[in-house]
């Protein structure tokens, strides 16, 4: 059997790099090779559509294996097994533990409680923890982060009380005073004196992880993939440097801090994104202990809010899964999924169920949960993790350039490449370069919003650490478009689009035999905007004697481009639309002129 299967793949010979690039060439029919097929990606560099074994070989950690340093190939050896997570607001202490108690029922475990900091006691904690193991399920808190040290004091006393194992006892508690200073403008640095009091309270609890890198922020408002990961990096090395300063041991330090990292819809990239997080996170750590155990990047998952929409929000289901896939299969320790209806409501029960289901698929029904990095091996995700590490390191290496995460915070860059990065963003949506189906994409022009609202982060501190610090401004990617489309919608009358198609023949219904039949059907249907929509040789001739006939009865707008557009514009016809129109600005500019 071994013999004829070795004579069956003599057979056959793999095919050189050229002889795959002559076939796709061949395919493409004349398009150009570098626009159609080479992808290049935001964090700076190309991807090829296809690599071969030689490109991999010669990368430096091919060999790499799971659960051995640097842990591209993830932490765990023998699973892929994570932390089903569900974060709880807790208003009341009893609503909060019965909700607590009712998920850990249905698939959840991994709770994460955001406490008021008015209500932080230790009688609060008892009723919030009563009847949960807290040895038995990840325990996840965040509060104000001038009350983190207080909360920490009555955790320690209440897992002591209860006899909790403090080996099997695991979690983290936010306490994160630089994400106060991005995403707020708050002068925190005072509050980084509690971090190693912090870390000393935890010090029995191995698995317990007081300091926090919510990076998650930055995705949720529009960084690129290799910005959120270049300054998660630089920010937990921050508190790497503060905490053995402090005279914390640089293995306890490194173990006390948990990532929160955001996950956004680029598939691959994101995979990749994980992979390479670990492998350069343990190369800080290995300049400060010899240690590899130390060296591990702990991670949470979070789904971005920033491609989610108000309207078709069934949508934001497909996104948050294309999402919870690459962090699973990136390796990470929990996940948390948006809710789909977060956006415009605090998310209902069946949103929160959805968003809980969404990951228990992939454990009982793809078993993503069963093998260790699924992506190892692919020559293009290894090329893509290097490439991607390469650009993030970059950008590690300018922030430290700048005295660190602290220094480069407090002057503002963080801020001011985060802010740029999303005005980029936005700016491309509106011209369509980068899709947001249901939104720029596909919209469903009958869908109404039926009250929705977006709802905006109420997010309050009683810190009173106020300063002139920048901060990063959110606002999700689709939020334009929202806001335009529900000014319109609430309009004392919405205006009316009719799409005319010019020519001689009626086809399926679709075209007018004259430029008159087709205007005077789109003033019968109380058009306030006509379209004239046809191949550029009719617009030479139909498109000014519809103008004409229209007589500025309504707006009159060409669909394209074509070569007779100086002469229309001569005929005193203002308005085009075409592929390369700013949409929004556009919208906007009808809006105007029809008095909305």
């Amino acid at each position: 059997m071994a013999d004829s299967k070795e004579k069956l793949f003599s057979d056959f010979t793999a095919p050189s790099r050229q002889e795959w690039r002559d076939k796709i060439e061949v395919d493409l029919k004349g398009a150009d090779y570098q626009k159609k097929m080479v992808w290049r990606t935001n964090e700076g560099f190309s991807m090829e559509p296809f690599y071969l074994k030689e490109d991999v070989d010669k990368l430096p950690l091919v060999n790499a294996l799971p659960g051995e340093f640097p842990y591209v190939r993830g932490n765990k050896a023998a699973d892929n097994e994570w932390y089903v997570r569900q974060d709880i607001k807790c208003e009341c202490p009893k609503e909060a533990n019965a909700k607590a108690l009712d998920i850990l029922n249905k698939g959840v475990t991994s709770l994460g409680f955001c406490i008021p900091s008015e209500k932080v006691s230790a009688d609060y904690i008892e009723t919030l923890l009563e009847g949960i193991y807290v040895d038995c399920v990840e325990l996840n808190f965040c509060t104000c982060q001038c009350k983190a040290l207080e909360l920490a004091q009555i955790l320690v006393a209440y897992f002591q009380k209860k006899g909790a194992d403090a080996e099997k006892v695991e979690g983290s508690l936010s306490f994160d005073p630089l994400e106060k200073m991005l995403m707020k403008g708050k002068d925190t640095t005072e509050k980084l004196k509690d971090a190693k009091a912090l870390v000393e309270a935890f010090a029995a609890y191995p698995k317990f992880r007081p300091i926090a890198v919510n990076a998650y922020k930055l995705t949720n408002a529009g960084a690129y993939s290799y910005q959120d990961l270049g300054y998660a990096l630089a920010w937990g090395n921050e508190y790497l440097a503060e905490l053995t300063e402090a005279g914390v041991a640089p293995e306890l330090a490194a173990q006390s801090i948990k990532f929160n990292l955001g996950i956004n819809g680029v598939y691959f990239m994101e995979i990749a994104k994980l992979r390479a997080a670990r492998m350069l996170w343990a190369q800080i750590v290995s300049q400060y202990t010899a240690c590899k155990e130390s060296a591990k990047m702990h991670v949470c998952a979070f789904t971005t809010t920033y491609n989610q929409t108000l309207f078709d929000s069934y949508v934001n289901m497909l996104r948050s899964q294309t999402e919870t896939m690459s962090a699973a299969l990136g390796g990470v320790e929990s996940i948390v999924v948006t809710p789909f209806d977060e956006p415009y409501e605090v998310p209902t029960e069946f949103a929160e169920r959805i968003a809980r289901n969404q990951q228990l698929l992939l454990k009982d029904e793809c078993h993503f949960d069963r093998m260790v990095d699924v992506a190892g091996g692919s020559y293009f995700i290894e090329e893509l993790t290097t490439a991607l590490a390469g650009q993030a390191w970059k950008l590690f290496l300018a922030v430290e350039e700048e005295g660190g995460f602290l220094a480069a915070a407090k002057a503002g860059s963080v801020q001011k490449t985060i802010n740029e990065t999303n005005a980029t963003r936005h700016a491309n949506a509106d011209k369509r370069k980068e899709f947001l189906l249901g939104t720029n994409q596909f919209p469903n022009f009958t869908e109404k919003s039926e009250g929705k609202e977006p709802v905006e982060c109420c997010c309050k501190s009683s810190c009173g650490c106020e300063s002139e610090i920048p901060a990063i401004k959110t606002s999700r990617l689709a939020s334009d478009f929202e806001a335009l489309r529900l000014k319109t919608e609430k309009a004392a009358k919405v205006p009316v689009a009719f799409l005319a198609a010019a020519g001689y023949q009626v086809i399926d219904n679709l075209g007018f035999k004259t430029v008159e039949e087709g205007v005077d059907a789109a003033l019968a249907a109380g058009a306030d905007i006509v379209v004239i929509c046809s191949s550029d040789d009719e617009y030479a001739e139909y498109a000014i004697p519809a103008f004409k006939y229209l007589n500025g009865r309504a707006l009159y707008v060409v669909a394209g481009a074509p070569a007779c557009t100086e002469d229309l514009k001569a005929a005193g016809i203002e308005n085009f639309i075409h592929v390369r129109s700013n949409q929004l600005e556009t919208l906007k500019e009808y809006n105007t002129k029809l008095g909305i």
